[in-house]
């Protein structure tokens, strides 16, 4: 393992995913964002030609891409939808621990962010995307095609609903009792 520090651009994506997770988009400002990624001004808007807001898309995008990875291990080795979907419950819980009760980084970023149609294209996008994730998975593992779209959608529902509600009892037990729902 190098101890190489990430590039600029890289920085400033995983600053900005913490920030806005924990924040929202409208409290985490331009200086705050320079700062957590130690980077110069002149390199946010070299990367971000918009700035704050592309910024936004790029961190939800990696976000994105850490949650499928976390369904891709979840149902990988599993035998049967209802495996796949306990085992990542339970991986979702372990990472609200971790991140001691903060919000969906999509939604934080997405849904708080500016009101504008990119935003919410965006969102829509990223969320689809797991669901068709979740939805493979189950058609690998026998369901049909309307079964095992349905299941998807379920679960994505469960898990936000569950993530929300977890985090008002500020229990990860909440997502983990979620595939008692399945």
């Amino acid at each position: 393992m190098s101890d190489r520090p990430l590039p600029t651009k890289d920085r400033l994506i995983l600053s900005a995913a913490t920030l806005f997770r924990t924040r929202g988009y409208h409290g985490v400002g331009l200086a705050d964002l320079l700062a957590e990624a130690k980077a110069p001004k002149g390199s946010l808007y070299h990367h971000f030609p918009n700035g704050k807001s592309d910024l936004a898309m790029a961190a939800a995008t990696w976000a994105s891409d850490e949650m499928l990875r976390l369904i891709a291990a979840s149902f990988d080795a599993s035998d049967t939808f209802k495996d796949g979907a306990t085992t990542l419950c339970f991986k979702l819980a372990k990472l609200f621990d971790i991140t001691g009760w903060d919000t969906c980084p999509i939604a934080a970023t997405l849904f708080e962010g500016p009101d504008n149609e990119d935003f919410r294209s965006h969102a829509s996008h990223i969320y689809e995307g797991w669901i068709k994730e979740v939805h493979d998975h189950a058609v690998r593992l026998g369901m049909s095609d309307d079964d095992a779209q349905a299941k998807s959608e379920h679960l994505f529902m469960l898990i936000q609903g569950g993530w929300a509600l977890a985090r008002a009892r500020r229990s990860s037990d909440v997502i983990r009792q979620m595939t008692d729902r399945l």
